[in-house]
């Protein structure tokens, strides 16, 4: 990936088959990256979607926690378990499922957002929603990261 990252908000619409179009951005990053094979899970709010390589990493370091460790058997329930593969299509869309767009809110506007490795997609309400509640100076974030050496 030679440090490409997904980066920035862009809204979009999910059609009524359930198809969403990726951002041009986006899917430079994947052809980057070398492939158009994509995971999707539900994270509680929204939904991630990971290239397929990025995807593999996490499920990796999972794997390197004891097998019998409660939070690794927990998260391989509730997110990895729920990991559904998907494709982009020749017009760089990609199709949720209902289930997904129902476990992720997901009516018709989204917003899609760059999370470096990754990208989240949101309700656009709830997206809303979200950033009013968590809006404020970043100082105090800031500060925060800087102790945990960021």
């Amino acid at each position: 990936w030679g440090g490409t990252v997904f980066r920035g908000h862009f809204r979009h619409t999910i059609d009524p088959k359930g198809r969403l179009s990726i951002p041009a951005k986006f899917r430079d990053v994947l052809r980057e990256g070398g492939s158009d094979r994509l995971v999707m899970a539900p994270n509680g709010t929204s939904l991630d979607v990971y290239p397929e390589d990025k995807w593999r990493e996490l499920e990796e370091s999972v794997n390197k926690l004891a097998k019998l460790d409660p939070d690794r058997r927990l998260f391989q329930h509730v997110y990895l378990s729920a990991g559904l593969d998907v494709v982009l299509d020749p017009h760089g869309r990609i199709q949720i499922l209902q289930d997904y767009r129902e476990r992720g809110a997901l009516a018709k506007n989204v917003v899609i957002i760059g999370m470096m490795d990754h990208f989240e997609i949101w309700d656009e309400d709830r997206w809303s929603h979200y950033q009013r509640e968590n809006a404020g100076p970043l100082d105090n974030l800031r500060d925060r990261l800087a102790q945990k050496g960021v």
